[in-house]
């Protein structure tokens, strides 16, 4: 076989040094040099620069900011997940302000695993809320959300965009818990980067979470789709008896 045929590809070996460096000399927030300046050192193309930084994308090392450049990830947005955590509110005691957008709600038929959860036939709607997280203007998580439409009744009026957690407790009297969490990974398809900003087949964190009332009953699934560069999940479990739900 050929040096060529197992060489790696040029991108993926200066994407190797580009990481060193990064670990070695940069810190949280710095700017990599502009691609064409990367480019004049190492002797290739803006285009062979900019896989290689696609990489550093990829592996939550950098991010792309327009009209800005590249920067180092200065940190992850830590989210301390237990019975009665919420999103806001968790990020909000970090110094973290959030805004969240609905993109679309009504309802919509669920997949057949989370109507059986609900105790639903698959043809039986379920009031879906999609929403999304920004940080500093960037998109960092995409929630849908799945309730029981029978305890919402009016949802679509009221609700415009901001916290659903308050408006539940604020207008419906609920004060949902987590009876059951599911984290695992994985990468981005086109809505992902259509919605987050991020590459193809970039790592994502999916957390799906069985929330319910205070007598244990089903009230909402949510599904979060988060960028892995920009947030990390942490299990707290100093409320025991709360997750005993």
């Amino acid at each position: 076989m050929s040096r060529q045929l197992t060489q790696a590809p040029r991108y993926r070996t200066l994407a190797d040094i580009l990481a060193r460096e990064v670990r070695a000399s940069y810190q949280p927030g710095d700017l990599l040099p502009a691609e064409a300046a990367l480019a004049k050192r190492f002797d290739v193309n803006r285009h062979t620069i900019r896989r290689a930084l696609d990489e550093l994308v990829a592996a939550g090392m950098v991010t792309r900011h327009q009209g800005r450049g590249t920067q180092v990830v200065d940190r992850r947005l830590d989210y301390a997940v237990n019975a009665g955590s919420k999103v806001t509110q968790n990020l909000a005691e970090q110094g973290v302000a959030t805004q969240t957008q609905c993109l679309e709600q009504g309802l919509r038929l669920p997949p057949e695993a989370i109507a059986q959860r609900f105790g639903r036939r698959s043809d039986e709607p379920l009031l879906c809320v999609d929403t999304l997280r920004h940080v500093d203007d960037s998109p960092v998580l995409f929630l849908r959300h799945w309730f029981d439409d029978h305890r919402l009744p009016n949802w679509t009026h009221r609700y415009r965009g901001g916290s659903t957690r308050a408006l539940l407790s604020q207008h419906y009297g609920l004060r949902l818990y987590r009876r059951r969490v599911r984290i695992e990974a994985g990468s981005a398809n086109r809505d992902d980067t259509r919605l987050l900003r991020c590459p193809l087949n970039a790592p994502l964190l999916q957390l799906t979470s069985d929330n319910v009332d205070a007598n244990g009953t089903l009230v909402e699934i949510s599904v979060g789709r988060a960028r892995a560069d920009r947030f990390a999940y942490h299990i707290d479990f100093n409320d025991i008896d709360e997750v005993s739900l």
